[in-house]
């Protein structure tokens, strides 16, 4: 009778502590990269001790994630801080932790006779992202500062999805591309030549810090009633993307999710998402990322920013 309450006591004791736990539910784009780290997350998790279970809800895109993050259905996703501070404007408490630092590039055909942004003047240049796509906007200020040219005026602009613009620029329909990092990396895989992406803009233009496009964005009012499961969440990412990077035989496992049979293909994107990690992000970092924000409300006359001249106070997570 006796070992029966013990036993009763232990169940009790043990789904106490699992109840303790804080779910966080991870709002995760189909084949983005948070979805390739979840299988090395997921197995960490089965080995640590944390103070976290996370609840995944698959999303369709960034903007169902927005409008999920919005409705309280997720309680985190990721996305750029010119969003959130975007929102913060609005009175919304959204903030942000740096996720990664990839960016998107500009790139041409082996044999293209563009070597320059002054080279880019009559030709057809396809832009994922549309008008308001920040390597665009920061392009353009990037060759109005350096050569006084007026990229949005001397290229023909043809815009579209990042498969399709790929698919130009191999048929011909298109000069150049300025697409987003995994699709450059496919596009180096066949022999395509970089002239230049956001890294290498952001240092043209004074801004030597790597700056965090993407991050883990979420509520502060939340964050601030979960702060050490929060933390512990991070490092256990951190942690998972550092082992993909290490480990020939964590990637390997993940190559189904990355969709991409070649070698050669799988090399140029793992190189690219590698070197996204970040390694910094402290007080130099946010206020480089600062004078980022008043480049891209400038440069787009503030349909990208809001209508505030500066970052807002609290986009950057500080717990």
């Amino acid at each position: 009778m006796k070992l029966k309450y013990v036993l009763l006591g232990l169940l009790l004791s043990t789904n106490g502590h699992a109840a303790d736990k804080t779910i966080i539910r991870l709002g995760v784009q189909a084949g983005g990269t948070v979805e390739w780290e979840l299988p090395v997350l997921q197995e960490a998790l089965k080995t640590k001790s944390a103070d976290f279970e996370l609840e995944i809800k698959h999303l369709a895109n960034i903007e169902a994630g927005k409008a999920a993050l919005q409705s309280g259905a997720v309680d985190v996703i990721v996305s750029d801080w010119i969003w959130v501070s975007g929102q913060r404007e609005k009175g919304a408490d959204f903030t942000f932790y740096p996720y990664a630092d990839t960016s998107g590039a500009l790139v041409v055909p082996s044999n293209s006779g563009i070597h320059s942004l002054a080279d880019l003047k009559g030709k057809r240049l396809g832009i994922a992202g549309g008008e308001l796509d920040k390597n665009w906007l920061l392009l353009q200020t990037l060759a109005n500062q350096q050569q006084e040219i007026d990229l949005d005026a001397s290229v023909e602009k043809v815009f579209n999805t990042p498969p399709q613009i790929n698919d130009q620029l191999k048929n011909g329909g298109i000069d150049a591309a300025l697409t987003f990092w995994h699709f450059a990396a496919r596009l180096e895989a066949e022999g395509y030549r970089t002239i230049t992406d956001g890294r290498s803009i952001l240092q043209d233009l004074g801004i030597k810090e790597a700056v965090a496009n993407l991050g883990y964005i979420f509520k502060q009012s939340w964050a601030d009633q979960h702060t050490s499961a929060l933390q512990q969440f991070f490092e256990v990412s951190k942690q998972a993307r550092q082992t993909l990077c290490s480990s020939e035989d964590a990637w390997h496992k993940i190559r189904p999710l990355i969709q991409v049979e070649d070698d050669l293909t799988q090399k140029h994107l793992r190189q690219s998402y590698c070197a996204g990690n970040i390694e910094h992000w402290g007080e130099a970092e946010q206020q480089a990322a600062e004078k980022v924000y008043v480049l891209l409300h400038k440069q787009s006359k503030q349909a990208l920013t809001g209508t505030s001249e500066q970052l807002q106070r609290g986009t950057f997570w500080k717990p």
